[in-house]
């Protein structure tokens, strides 16, 4: 077990981890986009790389690394939708935020099932970019012999 050598959690504990993990509020991409027509703003704290290939029209881009400094441009005010590729740091971003007292909810499978789903990208043309590992595997096969760079 990967709590081997440590003390077991409890079982409160675990009760309470699956509360808070219940609290997370994740929308469909029909939810989110009737919440962001009426006024909420939508955030996607994916990377540089990744916001520059693609992203939902209407975004506002914040980086997850940067989101502890830049809280305060975004509206507690109002709603927000956070987005990244799949839904990992959007689901960090919205557990912080709402911690904060922002009403935060995260998009379902993130822009990769936007993509998926049809729905339009920006700029015209745009795609869904690999997370920053894998962008960073094949921008460094790109400059390996290509004897190197075969699985």
């Amino acid at each position: 077990m990967f709590w081997e050598g440590a003390s077991r959690p409890s079982h409160d504990t675990l009760a309470r981890f699956r509360l808070m993990s219940d609290e997370i509020h994740e929308i469909s991409r029909e939810e989110a986009q009737k919440l962001v027509d009426a006024g909420a703003q939508l955030v996607d704290v994916r990377a540089e790389h990744e916001w520059e290939m693609g992203r939902i029209e209407g975004a506002q881009h914040l980086p997850l690394d940067e989101l502890a400094d830049r809280a305060d441009e975004i509206d507690k005010d109002r709603p927000v939708v956070f987005y990244c590729r799949g839904g990992n740091r959007s689901t960090m971003a919205t557990e912080a935020l709402a911690a904060e007292g922002y009403d935060a909810k995260k998009l379902s499978e993130g822009i990769v099932g936007w993509a998926e789903a049809g729905l339009p990208l920006a700029p015209e043309g745009g795609a869904v970019a690999e997370s920053g590992e894998a962008a960073a595997i094949l921008h460094a096969r790109k400059r390996l012999p290509p004897e190197l760079t075969k699985p």
